[in-house]
This record gives C-alpha cells, sequence and structure tokens, in this order.
C-alpha cells in the first residue's frame, strides 16, 4: 500500500524544473517586458486605470487580444462585442492546445491552469523542447512568462504615456520575439508544411480583405490543417 501511495504521489506531482524553467522564460521576458511595458502604457493613454490593466495581464493574458481591448474599452463597447472579437483573436489557441496534451500536469487544477496560460510564445518554447522533459517544464515557463507579462505591465502603467513619447512602437518588440521563436522552432523540427499553409493562407486572404487578414487568414489554415488531418489517414489506410 505504501509502495503504491508514493507511486500514485510521484505521478500526480512531477518534480518540475523550477530554475530550469526560469532560465527558459528569459528569451520571452526580452519581448514581455518592452511589450508588456507598451500595453500599460497605452492603457494609461486610454484612460484604464492602473489596477484594471494589471488585471487584464492577470485574467487575460493575450499580448494581441490585450491590445485589441484598449480600443474597445476606451469606446465603451458591450462587453458582448469585446468578448466575440477577443474570442476570434484567440481561436488559434485551441490548436496550441493539441500537441501537448500529454505534457499537462496531473494536476487538474495546474493542467486547467497551463492551458489558460498557453501564449504563442509558451507554445514555441515549450515544442521546441524534448517531449520527455516537457511536463517537468509547463507549469514553470508558463507561471514565469506570465510574471514577466505582468510584471511589464504593471511598469508600463505606472510610468504612464511619457515613455510612449521617448521610445515609439515598442509593442512590435512582441512581434520581433514571436519571429525570432517561431524561426527557432522551424530550426529543431524542419517542418515545411506549417510554413507552407501559412504563406498560401495569407495569400488567398489578401485577396478577399485587408480589414480581417488575420482573421481570415488563420480561417483559411485551420480548414487546410483539418483537412490534412482527415486526408492522411484515409491515405494511409489506402495505403495498407
Amino acid at each position: 500500500m505504501t509502495t503504491q501511495s508514493n507511486h500514485s504521489s510521484s505521478v500526480s506531482r512531477p518534480n518540475y524544473q523550477w530554475a530550469d524553467g526560469f532560465k527558459k522564460s528569459l528569451p520571452v521576458a526580452m519581448g514581455y517586458l518592452p511589450a508588456g511595458i507598451a500595453f500599460g502604457v497605452l492603457a494609461q493613454v486610454a484612460g484604464v486605470p492602473i489596477w484594471a490593466t494589471i488585471m487584464l495581464s492577470i485574467v487575460l493574458y493575450a499580448g494581441a487580444a490585450q491590445y485589441a481591448c484598449l480600443p474597445m474599452l476606451s469606446t465603451g463597447l458591450p462587453i458582448g462585442t469585446i468578448a466575440t472579437n477577443i474570442a476570434a483573436i484567440n481561436l488559434r489557441h485551441v490548436f496550441y492546445g493539441m500537441p501537448l496534451l500529454k505534457s499537462l500536469p496531473n494536476n487538474k487544477l495546474a493542467k486547467t491552469y497551463c492551458l489558460f496560460a498557453l501564449t504563442d510564445e509558451t507554445f514555441s518554447v515549450m515544442t521546441s523542447l524534448p517531449a520527455e522533459s516537457r511536463q517537468t517544464l509547463i507549469l514553470p515557463i508558463s507561471l514565469f512568462n506570465q510574471f514577466w507579462w505582468v510584471l511589464a505591465g504593471a511598469i508600463g502603467a505606472l510610468i504612464g504615456s511619457s515613455l510612449g513619447d521617448l521610445i515609439p512602437h515598442l509593442d512590435f518588440a512582441l512581434v520581433c520575439l514571436f519571429a525570432i521563436l517561431a524561426y527557432e522552432q522551424f530550426q529543431s523540427i524542419k517542418r515545411y508544411f506549417p510554413v507552407i499553409i501559412a504563406v498560401i493562407s495569407l495569400i488567398i486572404a489578401s485577396f478577399f480583405t485587408t480589414d480581417w487578414l488575420l482573421l481570415m487568414s488563420i480561417t483559411i489554415c485551420m480548414v487546410f490543417i483539418l483537412a490534412r488531418g482527415l486526408w492522411t489517414p484515409k491515405n494511409m489506410m489506402g495505403a495498407k
């Protein structure tokens, strides 16, 4: 009984690598700090209180969606409209969780948090790691990454709009960070299919819209991914 209980305890409580998780979060921090500070500054310009700016980084925690929230909050749009727009922007996160399902913690609370905190950058870092080390790192990396984002947003809110005049376009740092992480992930995995469908989806979407280019590109990517997923098993079964 003692052996079984100890075994079940070790299974449900993995030995999280907090020091290694902190180190692996530092490259993300290099992008989150300027981008988060920019968000805090822009939130002050939009008239969002400091406490609400910090709560957005804690409760919402989605860079692009938080930036999109600011003009909607400042103009007083209905909560339903804001929620719909945020859901559309974060739709891609549904697919982020699929490759990492086996890497999630066994504890329900930790698992729920890791799914909530699965941002673009956290996904890129996690998928570049060996599969056997992901479960011990996903919670530390998720927590540290959100810590950097919340800290940066608070600093930006406290500094106020004066920093935006001194250093314009701070928010572009997040785009640069994601581009670097995507390149590193490609270097470790060497899969051309995601790159090809992303480029094709962007080209197709550009023929139809400019205002909703990102949303349409993501939708077309989803169609390609689903089509490939449905076609591949049938093709494999036919080969058998």
